[in-house]
């Protein structure tokens, strides 16, 4: 029996954060950033079954072309994610009235749909890229048992002797999305590149304002940095965590961004929002 202190369910019985019943998810789930982003993704809906905002967490679930789908945002950042996928996978997964684990597992399948900042000239503003790697910044893998199992451990080392990793107590991991989601979203006209979630959009993306940089030439090395034929592609700030936690809980999972901002050109693109909607329906679509 798991005890309230750890999966704290609501007087009305919904998941604490996400305010969620276990009756309003669907097996598939599109998630984004921005809680205005989700009435975009279900104007698509042909029906729409419940609406529930918490936080900046805001949830639709209605049908698109006859399928069920769960809209939800979770934010900024991989802390975020850590906890809309516990309280995903527990709204799946978990019995509320008798806390205890189900015996038949339910996966989940699930697509972020994020913007993003390139880092090579092949992902100009206006791409879009799915994260078929993902590089955590951030650490929240490291505090779940087994993360070794779905690191990329060959690709860690490399990653470190080649950015000569100056940054103490941090070390970068990296996590590969499920391949076969990879495979239905992408298709033949959406690149696969390796992103980096970082935990910050400022110094940890390497943006210098007021304050220093530890790593002056961080970004330099990023964007030079190769390994088995793959360039790092992109910034962003939540696939790493989610794909790594969805691999250890056995749900598909991944990441494609919009590159609305060139690190390396320099250039940003304010009106992003048609270019989002574009591929909000291509993954509506492929879902």
């Amino acid at each position: 029996m798991i005890a309230p202190s750890e999966l704290i369910i609501n007087p009305d019985g919904s998941c604490f954060h996400l305010h969620l019943k276990p009756e309003q998810l669907a097996d598939k789930i599109i998630m984004v950033g921005d809680p205005d982003r989700v009435n975009t993704v279900a104007s698509y809906f042909d029906t729409k079954e419940c609406e529930v905002s918490s936080r900046e967490f805001h949830t639709i679930t209605g049908t698109y072309k006859g399928k069920r789908i769960t809209t939800l945002s979770h934010g900024i950042g991989t802390d975020n994610i850590d906890i809309v996928l516990n309280e995903l996978d527990a709204l799946a997964n978990i019995d509320f009235a008798s806390r205890t684990i189900k015996p038949i597992f339910r996966q989940l399948t699930m697509v972020r749909v994020g913007t993003s900042g390139g880092l090579q000239p092949f992902v100009p503003v206006g791409t879009y890229v799915a994260a078929g790697k993902s590089i955590g910044f951030d650490g929240v893998l490291y505090f779940y048992a087994g993360s070794e199992k779905v690191r990329d451990k060959a690709f860690e080392s490399e990653l470190m002797r080649q950015l000569k990793w100056k940054l103490s107590g941090i070390q970068p991991y990296v996590v590969s999305a499920d391949p076969s989601l990879v495979k239905q979203i992408t298709q033949d006209d959406i690149i696969r590149g390796v992103t980096i979630a970082a935990n910050g959009f400022y110094g940890p993306q390497g943006r210098k304002l007021r304050l220093p940089l530890a790593d002056p030439e961080l970004n330099r090395k990023i964007e030079a940095f190769e390994f088995n034929d793959s360039r790092i592609t992109n910034f962003e700030m939540e696939s790493s965590s989610l794909a790594g936690l969805s691999a250890l809980m056995g749900h598909r999972a991944m990441t494609v961004c919009c590159i609305i901002a060139g690190r390396v050109a320099q250039d940003m693109n304010t009106e992003y929002k048609g270019s989002m909607t574009g591929l909000i329906e291509t993954v509506l679509d492929r879902i």
